[in-house]
């Protein structure tokens, strides 16, 4: 089989890559990348390369999909996509334009050209917030996104699901919860926390730190999407959740207990605008027809996640540009400033 992956150089396509190489040795992979501020090629330096292809484009540059397409392609795990929140509300336009726009490209590519199977991978956020006492999003919730980065998740969903209805392409939807693990950029919640306590920093919590996430880790994430890949139903979404929520000062205090750092360094920031109190997930439909379970326990997998951290500084370290200082200022205030 050849995969053709979007955003493989970031987070979770570079760990699909590796998991998808591992699962079979027929199968080779190309990865199309624009290699933007969250991807890096070192996420698959040691990736044998007679089984394994970058081409550096955009996902909405037409004639760039189509150079992933040349070579032919059997399935497309659709990956790529502007994803942190905090980016999409300070511009939304790179959000809007990467997740609907070039969902739209590959879409059209991936009807030219015949592919046996799409895979969608998008998000919880679609679903928008739950209260506290709601049971978790089944697949068949209503669409209710709170921030321009869910939005355009949620367009692209909709964009997929007319692509099957339309021309019987046959594509499914995955939509994943709060994913963490090693080769996460260090914007994001768990491993901002890790290396700003490694580094003797302030550790910045929105608000209460109240909210709720479900943590799912990596591993656990893409064994969901190869499992989808290989038996999802055409045109079906396929949850993706740990059932396991945690309040978000809960993860951060476990970090601190893991790196012996003393929780008195959390500090309360002002909550982003819109920033939704809960999310969680329900499962069951790839559970009960796919049998995929998580594997992970959390504890386990957070701690793993510390010591990846602790031990790739010069990764982390380099990722950190003045770009992501001058997001850093501005998501957190000029008071927590490094």
């Amino acid at each position: 089989m050849r995969l053709l992956v979007t955003g493989g150089l970031g987070f979770i396509g570079s760990h699909f890559i590796r998991w998808a190489l591992a699962q079979d040795p027929a199968v080779t992979v190309v990865n199309l990348d624009a290699q933007t501020y969250a991807g890096d090629p070192a996420n698959l330096a040691d990736v044998d390369p007679a089984r394994y292809t970058w081409i550096r484009g955009d996902i909405r540059d037409p004639e760039a999909v189509a150079r992933a397409f040349a070579a032919g392609v059997d399935a497309v795990v659709h990956c790529a996509a502007e994803s942190h929140v905090d980016r999409s509300l300070l511009s939304a336009e790179a959000c809007l334009t990467t997740n609907v726009l070039g969902t739209q490209v590959l879409l059209d590519a991936a009807r030219t050209h015949g592919v046996r199977r799409f895979v969608h991978v998008s998000t919880d956020e679609v679903y928008g917030a739950l209260a506290p006492d709601e049971p978790p999003a089944t697949e068949a919730h209503a669409l209710a996104p709170r921030s321009p980065y869910a939005a355009s998740k949620a367009a692209a969903d909709l964009l997929v699901g007319a692509a099957v209805a339309t021309w019987n392409l046959p594509a499914v939807i995955t939509r994943g919860t709060n994913t963490y693990g090693p080769f996460q950029h260090p914007e994001k919640f768990i491993p901002l926390f890790i290396t700003h306590a490694l580094e003797g920093r302030d550790l910045p919590l929105y608000g209460d730190g109240l909210q709720i996430r479900d943590w799912l880790h990596v591993t656990d994430h893409v064994a969901a999407i190869w499992t989808v890949l290989e038996r999802g139903r055409v045109g079906a979404v396929y949850n993706i959740g740990a059932r396991n929520e945690q309040p978000n000062r809960a993860v951060a205090e476990r970090i601190c207990a893991l790196l012996g750092v003393d929780p008195a360094r959390i500090r309360s920031v002002a909550d982003r605008p819109g920033h939704d109190r809960r999310y969680a997930l329900d499962p069951t439909r790839l559970e009960t027809e796919l049998g995929w379970r998580p594997r992970v326990p959390f504890a386990e997998g957070l701690a793993e996640t510390v010591r990846w951290y602790a031990t790739h500084r010069a990764w982390w370290e380099r990722r950190r540009d003045a770009t992501f200082w001058t997001y850093y200022r501005q998501q957190y205030g000029e008071r927590l400033r490094p």
